[in-house]
């Protein structure tokens, strides 16, 4: 390893991708991190078991010298017993981005695996870094690569930005690196049926009942695809649909009415956990449905609009599609009952069976 100097620093090249780290020879703990573009010292311990890290700043901004005298200090301070209470660092993105995952009311694991996900896939390599070392510019240009896919860009940095700001609750960070991101327009595509009867021919022509049963089910009662494929049996009451999780983490009560149980009916007779199962997949349950002209959003935007058209008011509409109200007061203090709810659904209902009747 080498002696960290000034000399040394100017031999030191920095590196296409990742990090490299260079370890003091004389300073125990005393680094220096090379990336793409920034050199950054560092004094690090392992401290219970986790390794902890202090951010000592920036090459050329601090000379290599006044680096080490820094992480001198922090050494001192480290064998007099002051390590014990060593300031933590930031996590790692990893880290910051499973304990936030890890909040007991945070929507769905469907919504948690699909952040997983898009974290993994497009932030793959900053996974092991501290939040303390991905900057302003490096978030500018990963978003600028991503240029060609606008709501995914815009999508990924808004929860990069979410998880910075949950870690910032319990460790030293500034505000979050995409304050100078110049956020992609996006194209907003939020296709409905506009033709029921056309949507009832190509559900009809499905061979396979359950799936089916699956589009009509989610015609008449706004679910998220999601939320019906993984809906059960016990769930299902005569007057309502119990949903104990959903997207926004909290559990959702639906009253429902003859049309509903005319649709589930066919399924009853299959003896299944699942509403909708599917005995060739490991859950149990469909996953895939066979694809018609309209995707199962699709559904769930049209009976919303049919709603609002049939004089529900969209309040009320907010409510069966069970979106989180915007207000204080919406929010933590009405709590409308199943009863309530019941005729907008019934208006809704009457107005989707009449146009897929070719009322309109």
């Amino acid at each position: 390893m080498p002696k960290l100097t000034e000399t040394y620093l100017k031999r030191v090249p920095n590196v296409e991708t990742g990090v490299r780290k260079y370890w003091d020879t004389e300073v125990r703990g005393f680094g220096l991190f090379v990336g793409k573009k920034a050199k950054t010292f560092y004094y690090q311990r392992d401290i219970g078991g986790r390794t902890t890290r202090k951010l000592i700043g920036r090459h050329p901004v601090i000379s290599a010298e006044a680096a080490r005298q820094a992480a001198k200090a922090m050494e001192l301070e480290f064998s007099r017993g002051v390590g014990r209470s060593f300031e933590i660092g930031p996590p790692t993105l990893l880290d910051a981005l499973e304990v936030y995952l890890a909040r007991p009311r945070l929507r769905s694991e469907n919504h948690k695996e699909n952040l997983r996900g898009i974290f993994h896939n497009h932030l793959g390599d900053w996974l092991k870094l501290r939040l303390d070392e991905i900057d302003r510019r490096m978030v500018v240009q990963r978003h600028a690569k991503l240029a060609d896919r606008p709501s995914l860009a815009n999508h990924l940095f808004r929860a990069f930005r979410t998880v910075w700001n949950h870690a910032r609750r319990t460790c030293q960070l500034p505000e979050p690196p995409t304050i100078a991101i110049e956020w992609h327009e996006e194209e907003v595509n939020a296709p409905i049926i506009e033709d029921l009867a056309e949507w009832r021919r190509q559900v009809d022509a499905l061979d396979n009942p359950i799936h089916a049963a699956f589009y009509r089910f989610i015609l008449f009662t706004g679910f998220r695809k999601a939320e019906a494929l993984t809906l059960r049996w016990r769930d299902v009451h005569a007057d309502h649909i119990y949903l104990p999780m959903t997207k926004n983490g909290r559990a959702f009560d639906l009253p429902i009415g003859e049309i509903h149980h005319e649709i589930l009916a066919p399924l009853r007779e299959l003896r299944r956990e699942w509403v909708f199962p599917s005995p060739k997949a490991a859950s149990g349950h469909l996953a895939n449905p066979a694809r018609i002209d309209w995707s199962p959003h699709a559904h769930r935007r049209t009976f919303a609009t049919v709603a609002v058209e049939a004089g529900v008011l969209e309040e009320i509409v907010g409510r069966l599609i069970n979106h989180t109200p915007q207000t204080i007061t919406g929010a933590r203090y009405v709590k409308p009952s199943l009863d309530a709810l019941r005729p907008a659904m019934g208006a809704a209902s009457s107005e989707l069976i009449r146009r897929i009747r070719g009322g309109i």
